[in-house]
């Protein structure tokens, strides 16, 4: 199953690695965080980590940590704009069993 990105997501990546001027993918992980257990961590990677699963999407390689892999395996990852000022990554976990009222951390 590994992390997906849509073609939105994926896209939103290429154009800020431009920006950045560097850079070999997106990395996704997860972090103790919340009231409620985890939350989302993400960067970009300018240099693979010895034990990063690394999943293709629309030309954009995801990084995952082995540790973070087993609360966010089968992830997909959108980017969804709905104004000029509400734009960001949307995260739809499969693995999610609860989540905190605003919606910042999650349990798996």
């Amino acid at each position: 199953m590994g992390v997906s990105l849509t073609q939105a997501a994926a896209q939103r990546v290429k154009t800020m690695l431009e920006k950045r001027g560097k850079g070999i993918g997106l990395r996704v992980g997860t972090k103790v965080s919340g009231c409620a257990g985890f939350a989302y961590v993400v960067d970009y990677v300018d240099e693979a980590a010895q034990d990063d699963q690394v999943f293709e999407n629309f030309g954009v390689d995801v990084y995952v940590d082995a540790k973070s892999l087993k609360n966010i395996e089968g992830l997909e990852i959108d980017y969804v704009k709905e104004s000029l000022l509400n734009e960001g990554f949307e995260f739809r976990n499969p693995n999610i069993k609860d989540e905190c009222g605003c919606g910042e951390s999650f349990t798996v």
